[in-house]
């Protein structure tokens, strides 16, 4: 009896869309920590700091400049970074399937 030809890889498969979720989860859990490290940081900063946090900085304290001038920036980059991941991450899993369907056909 002949073992089972392997499967063409594919795109749509499931295993394919699975292991890319898998790799997009792990870059949404590793943005998010980071967003909520910035957003529970600051009170934490207030708490255990406020001498620190009281320091001006540009005529504001260092807790205004880092809430009302840092924070926005410090979001866009993230949503940045996770769109340019995810862009990345999404065709190399192409390229991949592209490379191993390219040597099939070679064979």
């Amino acid at each position: 009896m002949n073992p089972p030809k392997a499967s063409k890889p594919d795109i749509h498969s499931e295993d394919f869309l699975r292991l890319l979720m898998r790799r997009q989860l792990r870059l949404s859990i590793a943005c998010a920590t980071t967003f909520l490290i910035a957003l529970l940081g600051l009170p934490l900063l207030n708490y255990f700091f406020p001498e620190l946090m009281a320091t001006r900085v540009f005529g504001f304290t260092l807790t205004w400049f880092l809430l009302g001038v840092l924070f926005f920036p410090l979001v866009w980059l993230i949503s940045w970074f996770f769109i340019r991941r995810s862009i990345a991450l999404e065709e190399s899993e192409v390229e991949e399937i592209e490379r191993e369907k390219g040597k099939e056909n070679d064979q």
